[in-house]
């Protein structure tokens, strides 16, 4: 049985948790690889492609609006991809910036698990097909 009604948006798929999530996300892959460079660009470049990349490929069947990705995994595979992007984005903000923005950015970071709820719900509840 669903856990929404026909046609309304799934479980943390608005625009306020959608734009939370995304923003957490789009600090993880610019900040990661911004403080990885200086010390092996390699690496910053195998940060944004498991960052990205790995969200991209693996995903849980229903989870995406627009669409599943090529591998389905189990909802928990899914919840963790975001978690790495939170401790990376939280993690690389301290390493590069000011106090008061490591300070946002990590606020930001524990929001965001907490809007995230009803979808991870749906999505521990979830198989890989």
């Amino acid at each position: 049985m669903p856990d929404h009604a026909p046609g309304a948006a799934k479980p943390g798929h608005d625009y306020v948790r959608g734009g939370l999530r995304f923003a957490t996300e789009l600090i993880a892959w610019v900040a990661t690889p911004w403080a990885l460079w200086s010390h092996s660009v390699l690496l910053a470049i195998l940060a944004d492609v498991l960052l990205i990349g790995l969200p991209a490929v693996f995903s849980t069947p229903g989870d995406r609006p627009g669409g599943d990705a090529p591998v389905a995994v189990p909802g928990i595979v899914t919840i963790l991809l975001l978690v790495i992007q939170l401790v990376a984005a939280t993690v690389s903000a301290w390493v590069l910036w000011p106090t008061w923005i490591a300070l946002a950015v990590t606020v930001l970071c524990l929001i965001v698990p907490v809007t995230e709820l009803p979808r991870w719900r749906s999505l521990l509840r979830a198989t890989a097909g």
